[in-house]
């Protein structure tokens, strides 16, 4: 990485988190972990950087509101849907160019492969699916002149419907052939708004801090379906001085209303989750890391009944050019 004073160095904790949140609807909760802080270099310098960050996660614990629902006490066929496993390995492409010691652009590209088993209303048997594309391209651009300090900014930018919004269908069981959940697809076929906040500093000589927000609106959907407003709040603090490995930890959460449309799973939809994240980053020469980091929920709400994963890692390798 370039060699930064503390303050350069934390902005980059802020932008994946618009990055790793998918749509919370039907399962389809999304990593919330924000690793760019270790490993992004976001400066005041012109000049490409490159991240390619895996998630894993397997949603596998059926709640409802803040418990867990028994699945062996719910009676098969049954009037609800009973979900049973969706499982992710995701793949984002970070790319980041920094214009001036004022403004960036950063460049999102996901691809999203998908697992999952569920026992539909009225059925006996398991249905699954699968599914491996790209998923909804994110362009986020930043603005840090508004302070001589350049310790706080602005975010701005789309969540693009890229990815498939219609076209992963049951591939076994009872529900062959029909499409999988609007919330499952890799894609909300949705055009969302981005917008947020950060700050950062220093907490004596070896740690810092930074705190972000930032805020997604569906702007343009189809009547069919439109994902509900979602909010990610971050906050974390690193150690720098065990010279090469950089531990953090991290508070992340996410907030999202039901989403709506003929084609919505309404009921089931929409939650509050708040995950910790501890994790590390390798500094293995001066333009290249690598990182890797652990997520585990701490308080989660959910609309209806819906998966959610007991814990997920992250891992990954980045590089400044």
């Amino acid at each position: 990485m370039f060699s930064l004073n503390p303050a350069a160095r934390a902005v980059a904790a802020l932008l994946l988190a618009a990055a790793s949140a998918d749509a919370l609807a039907c399962s389809a909760c999304g990593c919330t972990l924000n690793a760019d802080w270790a490993t992004q270099g976001l400066t005041s310098r012109t000049g490409l950087t490159a991240d390619l960050r895996i998630d894993w996660f397997d949603q596998d614990d059926l709640r409802s509101g803040t418990g867990r629902v028994n699945r062996a006490s719910l009676q098969v066929p049954n009037g609800e849907e009973i979900q049973q496993h969706t499982i992710n390995s995701n793949a984002t492409l970070t790319l980041d160019y920094g214009l001036d010691a004022d403004w960036g652009v950063t460049l999102m590209l996901p691809w999203l492969d998908r697992h999952h088993t569920t026992i539909a209303a009225g059925d006996t048997g398991i249905s699954s699916s699968r599914s491996s594309s790209i998923g909804d391209v994110r362009v986020l651009a930043r603005y840090m002149g508004l302070s001589e300090e350049k310790d706080w900014g602005l975010q701005f930018g789309l969540k693009l419907p890229t990815g498939d919004s219609h076209g992963v269908d049951f591939d076994g069981g009872p529900q062959q052939g029909e499409m999988v959940d609007r919330g499952l697809q890799p894609g909300t076929g949705s055009t969302d708004l981005l917008a947020g906040a950060f700050k950062f500093g220093a907490i004596g000589e070896s740690a810092d801090w930074f705190g972000q927000a930032l805020l997604q609106i569906p702007v343009a959907s189809d009547r069919a379906f439109k994902p509900g407003v979602g909010a990610n709040l971050t906050a974390g603090v690193r150690y720098r001085g065990l010279g090469a490995v950089v531990p953090q930890v991290q508070f992340n959460s996410r907030i999202e209303k039901r989403e709506t449309g003929s084609e919505a799973d309404t009921p089931n939809s929409g939650a509050t989750l708040v995950y910790f994240s501890p994790g590390a980053t390798f500094n293995v020469s001066e333009k290249a890391s690598v990182y890797l980091f652990g997520q585990v929920p701490v308080y989660q709400r959910v609309n209806g009944m819906q998966l959610e994963p007991k814990w997920s890692l992250s891992a990954g390798v980045h590089a400044a050019f």
